[in-house]
């Protein structure tokens, strides 16, 4: 089987051949399994490893912005944002957001960087949806994402009062956010056709301890908004991979009812994340993709402690099928390779309890 079948086999509950593996992770550890495998190429990579890699298929802006290479900048949505390096990693933290001193709602008409939807590189990202295609990659995109673009632009003390002192606000830069992503996310559907096989929406709604905002704020501002692009997604016969970080428990409900199909990363560490506890309520309804932990188990455990964690995973979050076995968010830097290749190889080796 391709990864490509194995992997819509396994979102359809259908027999696979074995066990499909992604992976997630920094540009570092891209590095170090450069490295390992002697191949430069990313999708040689990913193929000579046995990888299902799910190609991530994002656009960058023509607009001249902050360039990755440089220690300061800004990003798409005009969020300033500085080089941070961290051991052996390097990130990029946001600064100020932009929105922060605003008052009134008619102020976001005169915001001047709201990115234009036709400013997107979409040729370039056709070209890599073709070559995943070449090595029977499934592919990803674009990556959309409601509050956390907002807690960027408007600060995210700011953004959090405004679920409850602010919610003309909230909604009116919500509207915003929305209709420009809705015009990209139309504009990926209608030109990549088969070669885009997941949308990706992204909305961390959960912190290490406890969900972020309420459940009511969530209804209001969020839930609706999440259903219309998942219903614009499966419109055009695409599947939808939700990604929320934290202690999102409460959430998952709404999540399923709004219309996602596939639930990452599953951070298993959190209140309410429990592996088996989630796969006993909502197996049925959705697949999950990640599980396998990357603060601890990854990062600092032994070979056998990745195996013990992987094969876990398996068993609860796989229990029956329906689940994509990949690290849990992205594999940080400093992680040794051996670790990452023992938890490649378990998910590979895995034979489930008929």
């Amino acid at each position: 089987m391709t990864p490509r079948e194995r992997i819509f086999n396994t979102l359809n509950r259908q027999a696979v051949d074995r066990i499909p593996i992604d992976i997630w992770h920094t540009p570092e550890v891209l590095e170090s399994l450069k490295s390992y495998t002697g191949k430069n190429d990313e999708l040689e990579l990913y193929n000579k490893l046995g990888i299902d890699k799910i190609v991530w298929l994002l656009p960058q802006y023509q607009k001249a912005i902050s360039d990755p290479n440089e220690d300061e900048g800004h990003d798409t949505w005009g969020v300033p944002t500085r080089k941070v390096r961290s051991g052996q990693a390097t990130y990029h933290e946001f600064g100020k957001g932009p929105l922060a001193d605003y008052e009134e709602p008619e102020e976001l008409d005169d915001y001047p960087l709201w990115p234009d939807p036709d400013k997107f590189d979409y040729a370039a990202v056709k070209a890599a949806a073709e070559r995943a295609r070449q090595f029977g990659f499934p592919t990803l995109g674009p990556w959309i994402s409601h509050f956390e673009i907002y807690c960027h632009m408007r600060g995210m003390e700011n953004a959090l009062m405004d679920t409850i002192a602010e919610p003309e606000f909230l909604d009116a830069a919500l509207d915003r956010i929305e209709n420009i992503q809705t015009a990209i996310l139309e504009r990926y559907l209608r030109e990549f056709g088969d070669q885009l096989d997941f949308v990706f929406i992204a909305d961390d709604m959960g912190t290490q301890e406890s969900q972020l905002i309420s459940i009511p704020a969530y209804e209001r501002h969020l839930k609706p908004r999440l259903k219309r692009w998942c219903d614009l997604s499966h419109a055009h016969g695409k599947k939808v991979l939700f990604h929320s970080d934290g202690a999102a428990r409460n959430f998952v409900p709404h999540l399923i009812e709004a219309g996602i199909d596939i639930l990452n990363p599953i951070q298993h560490l959190c209140p309410g994340m429990e592996r088996a506890e989630l796969k006993r309520d909502f197996g049925n309804q959705v697949i999950f993709h990640g599980g396998i932990e990357n603060q601890h188990a990854l990062p600092f455990g032994s070979v056998d402690d990745v195996r013990k964690e992987t094969q876990t995973c398996l068993e609860t979050l796989g229990a029956g099928g329906g689940y994509i076995p990949c690290s849990c968010h992205n594999i940080q830097a400093g992680t040794p390779v051996e670790n990452i290749i023992a938890m490649i190889e378990t998910a590979q080796g895995y034979q489930p309890i008929q």
